[in-house]
């Protein structure tokens, strides 16, 4: 089980070999994938045509999208609380992601390192 970064459908996205993606070699390792509800906004915003929504709509059927609750949030101003006293803030969708994963109590899947590896008590997996 692991959830996945936005980073991580970004790349799938953009690359013409997805089978070179960290997406495809993540779906070989683990058997669940996870999103945050906060990915299925960001991704669904970047969505501009047709084609990439039918994509998006057709991937998303085997992720299961973990829903950014009271719980999250509490974690959220925690993670945010900390970094700014660190003078290490990063953007509030990485916060709102990492604190989902902490949530659920799942690693994330990232090839966003430098922001994620901020938030204390998130294991961060890049290596593909």
């Amino acid at each position: 089980m692991i959830l996945l970064d936005s980073s991580i459908i970004i790349e799938l996205f953009r690359k013409t070999k997805k089978e070179q993606t960290a997406f495809y070699k993540l779906v070989g390792v683990y058997q669940s994938l996870f999103i945050s509800s906060i990915t299925n906004y960001e991704i669904g915003i970047g969505n501009r045509t047709i084609a990439q929504s039918e994509y998006w709509n057709k991937l998303k059927q085997n992720i299961e999208i973990l829903p950014f609750d009271e719980s999250c949030s509490e974690i959220a101003k925690e993670i945010y609380l900390n970094l700014l006293n660190q003078n290490k803030i990063i953007d509030i969708a990485d916060i709102l992601i990492g604190s989902t994963a902490l949530n659920y109590n799942l690693p994330i899947a990232t090839l966003n390192v430098k922001h994620f590896s901020r938030i204390g008590g998130l294991k961060v997996i890049n290596q593909f």
